[in-house]
C-alpha cells in the first residue's frame, strides 16, 4: 500500500472545496493500493509527513503569499524531516483572488529546501471556485494517486 498525504489550509472554504475534490479524485474506485490521508495544515505534523510517499499541498493566496497555516505546517516539519524526504513527489493547488504566483513561488522555494520533486504544474483557481476548477482538482488527485500506485512517481 502506498501513502498519499494531502495537507491544506482554508479560511473562506475555497481551498477546502478544492482539497475535497483532490481527495475525491485520489480515492477514485480505480485506485486500489493507495491510502490517502487528508489533514488541515494545523493538524498535520512530522509523523504524517514521514508516513507519506507523495504530498499534495493546498493553500489560499493571502497577501500574495501562502497562508499562515500552510507556512506553519512547513516550518514545524522542516527541521525534524530535514534530509529524510529528498525526492518526495509533490503537487500544489492554490485558491487565489489575484494571480496565485506569489503563493506558488513561496511554496516552491520551501519545497526546494526540503528537496521535494514537483510532479505537476501548480493548479491555481483564480476568483470564485467553479465546477471546472473542482474537476481539475479531482483530475489532479487521480493523476497523483494513479502515478503513485503504478510507481511512476
Amino acid at each position: 500500500m502506498k501513502h498519499l498525504l494531502i495537507v491544506f489550509h482554508s479560511q473562506s472554504g475555497n481551498t477546502e472545496k478544492m482539497a475535497n475534490a483532490v481527495l475525491h479524485g485520489a480515492r477514485a474506485e480505480e485506485i486500489e493500493d493507495v491510502e490517502v490521508r487528508m489533514l488541515r495544515a494545523f493538524d498535520a505534523g512530522v509523523d504524517d509527513l514521514l508516513w507519506a510517499e507523495a504530498l499534495m499541498l493546498g493553500t489560499p493566496e493571502n497577501f500574495g503569499y501562502m497562508s499562515g497555516g500552510m507556512k506553519d505546517f512547513l516550518d514545524r516539519t522542516f527541521y525534524p524531516c530535514e534530509g529524510k524526504l529528498e525526492g518526495m513527489p509533490y503537487a500544489i493547488f492554490v485558491s487565489a483572488n489575484n494571480d496565485g504566483t506569489g503563493a506558488v513561488n513561496a511554496m516552491e522555494r520551501i519545497a526546494n529546501g526540503y528537496a521535494f520533486r514537483r510532479i505537476q504544474q501548480p493548479l491555481i483557481a483564480r476568483g470564485e471556485i467553479t465546477a471546472e476548477h473542482l474537476q481539475r482538482c479531482e483530475e489532479l488527485g487521480l493523476a497523483v494517486a494513479a502515478g503513485l500506485e503504478i510507481g511512476a512517481l
